[in-house]
């Protein structure tokens, strides 16, 4: 079996793309199962965000994986494989393992170490599995990953320093306020920055935002958006006297707040005034930065403290992909092991067939016996059996994972004579894959017809 992973991010595909190799949520488990039934495919989990679409696959043939992972993003969308082929990266085995743990982690991120993508990855794994179209492979990945991203959240503080402009500012904010619960928000200006900055300040708790700009209608707009109250631009000194926090962010080529109208409204006021001036050029008079009772922070300096903070995350990271280096080997470990599994599957069954044998030897020839005596027996007798085989299941497990691996498991069958059960396991194996394979092939048939 392969690991294989066939997708797009915000670094290889434009958004033009993403939108339209998007899958919905309505949707989903359709295409989970329609991807499954492809050719080569076993198992699979699609991912699928406004950043990033991927299909993560296990197949028995890689080329073959890959060819039908294309063909279904193309019969599913119906757009040309040519339109989109050159933006999909293929990462297989390991480097698929260790690609999930990136993404889980943050670490492929349009934001570097956001915590969103976690959720995101979680739900498309449950999702799946709750399709049915996950297996052994992918259950144990995709619960190691989960819980990788876990650890790294809450044991590291790679998600927990602002990186953007309008996220610091709030950040600033809460060194000078205890709480934002009864604070007055002052826009000057409707654009998105912003915009984006009172979302901030009014999701962490501030309750009153005022909105002031040239044209009134794109104040009320904006306004409406926070419950507010848009206001004229004569009332832009009033609106000051009465605001906490102002953010100012306007197109005008000069300063539309001098120092002396900042000196009018501190007049009119007790507490402080935190403002953060967005614009370029700038809307605050630098003057401002005299007046006591006045914090005036501008775009360089919120931008100095977003670089501190991305510098901050980026050690933090380095943690992180030395945890992913072992996580990748505890991975493939395990994945190594799988090949012991019939083996050892096989071996006890044979050795429980041994003990239920001597059992009923036991009972034929003691007919006398107890049911106390016979359930004292058979436990004794299984408890044999479990310690004879406690310590080749270790060796070979561990034999799994060496570079002898083929020959370890070729003498483990040898010694313990387990040629007969495993050719009776793969009689049994493709007995139940003739009977997928038919069904398969009849419920194409009934859709052909359908359709004819």
């Amino acid at each position: 079996m392969h690991t294989l992973i066939v997708g797009f991010n915000h670094k290889t595909a434009p958004v033009e793309l993403r939108e339209k190799l998007s899958f919905s949520d309505d949707r989903l488990q359709m295409a989970l199962r329609s991807l499954r039934d492809m050719k080569s495919i076993l198992e699979c989990v699609i991912v699928s965000t406004c950043n990033r679409m991927e299909l993560y696959v296990v197949c028995d043939q890689l080329h073959t994986g890959e060819y039908y992972s294309k063909s279904f993003l193309e019969s599913w969308f119906r757009i040309p494989r040519e339109e989109f082929v050159d933006h999909l990266y293929i990462k297989q085995n390991q480097e698929a393992v260790d690609h999930l743990f990136h993404v889980v982690c943050g670490l492929d991120s349009l934001v570097l170490g956001e915590t969103q993508i976690l959720g995101q990855v979680k739900t498309a794994f449950l999702t799946a599995q709750s399709t049915g179209t996950t297996g052994t492979l992918f259950n144990m990945l995709f619960k190691q990953a989960v819980t990788l991203g876990k650890r790294v959240h809450a044991e590291t503080e790679i998600g927990q320093n602002a990186v953007s402009v309008s996220y610091a500012a709030v950040e600033l904010g809460k060194k000078m306020f205890d709480t934002f619960a009864d604070k007055t928000i002052l826009l000057i200006g409707a654009g998105k920055m912003s915009e984006l900055t009172a979302k901030h300040f009014y999701s962490t708790g501030a309750t009153r935002v005022l909105v002031v700009n040239r044209t009134l209608e794109k104040a009320e707009e904006m306004a409406k958006k926070f419950h507010g109250e848009a206001r004229s631009w004569d009332q832009l000194i009033p609106s000051l006297a009465e605001a906490d926090i102002v953010v100012s962010s306007t197109g005008a080529s000069r300063a539309v707040l001098t120092k002396e109208m900042v000196e009018i409204a501190i007049q009119q006021r007790r507490s402080p005034i935190f403002m953060m001036d967005i614009a370029v050029p700038r809307d605050i008079d630098p003057g401002v930065h005299e007046l006591d009772q006045v914090f005036l922070y501008d775009i360089d300096d919120l931008q100095g403290i977003v670089d501190a903070n991305m510098s901050l995350r980026e050690q933090e990271a380095e943690k992180v992909r030395a945890w992913i280096v072992n996580e990748t080997k505890q991975f493939q470990d395990w994945l190594q092991t799988l090949g012991v599994v019939p083996l050892i599957s096989a071996l006890r069954e044979k050795a429980i067939s041994i003990q239920e044998e001597t059992m009923a030897r036991i009972e034929r020839k003691l007919p006398e016996l107890s049911e106390q005596e016979k359930r004292v027996l058979r436990k004794h007798t299984k408890s044999i059996v479990n310690q004879l085989m406690r310590d080749p299941i270790v060796r070979i497990k561990e034999l799994a994972t060496s570079s002898q691996k083929e020959d370890a498991l070729d003498m483990f069958v040898y010694i313990f004579a387990l040629e007969q059960q495993l050719k009776e396991k793969e009689l049994e194996k493709e007995r139940k894959t003739a009977s997928v394979e038919l069904k398969t092939s009849a419920f194409f048939d009934q859709k052909a017809l359908i359709r004819s």
